[in-house]
């Protein structure tokens, strides 16, 4: 009877320390994947700033709603995600364009 005991503890501790790494080891294969999605999205909220930046720099100008638009959802989404550097110089050079009605 001791040893159907002992054995029937031995089972349930390996089949819960396997458990718990599988566990662990889903949960992080989910935070990687959210780290790299974010990553893309920041990846590509740089490219487009960039773009869009360079064309109106070319313009010379930019309209009220461009400008907007390139500030309330790209540039601050882009910010509170932890991007900034180069994308931080063009939309200060974009913010001395002349405003185009």
């Amino acid at each position: 009877m001791e040893v159907n005991l002992l054995l029937d503890l031995l089972v349930t501790v390996v089949g819960a320390t396997v458990a718990c790494g599988g566990f662990w080891a889903f949960v992080q294969s989910r935070v990687d994947k959210s780290d790299s999605s974010e990553k893309l999205l920041l990846g590509i909220a740089h490219d487009r700033i960039m773009y869009l930046g360079k064309q109106y720099l070319e313009k010379g100008e930019i309209t009220a709603d461009e400008y907007e638009n390139l500030m309330n959802y790209l540039y601050e989404p882009y910010v509170a995600c932890g991007g900034n550097g180069t994308v931080k110089h063009m939309m200060e050079k974009v913010s001395h364009l002349d405003i185009k009605n």
